[in-house]
């Protein structure tokens, strides 16, 4: 049962512009690309380093979809 204040929005089944985790990983692929990691200890590093360097505002306005926020998208049931 989905709460009253929980609207549900499907998604395509393909639809990686829509996934969160994606446009993250755009962000930070840009200064993963052409570097060398010679074990998985330092590409651990890299990645924990570049995911904590991340402020809250970053994810928001990177994660943020605006269209969610308008109430023209919404129809009343």
């Amino acid at each position: 049962m989905v709460p009253n204040n929980i609207i549900l929005v499907f998604l395509p089944p393909y639809s990686p512009e829509l996934n969160p985790a994606e446009k993250m990983w755009q962000k930070i692929k840009r200064d993963f690309t052409n570097k060398l990691h010679r074990t998985l200890d330092e590409l651990s590093d890299f990645i924990s380093e570049s995911v904590n360097s991340l402020s809250n505002e970053i994810v928001k306005s990177t994660c943020g979809y605006e269209y969610v926020f308008q109430s023209h998208f919404w129809t009343i049931l």
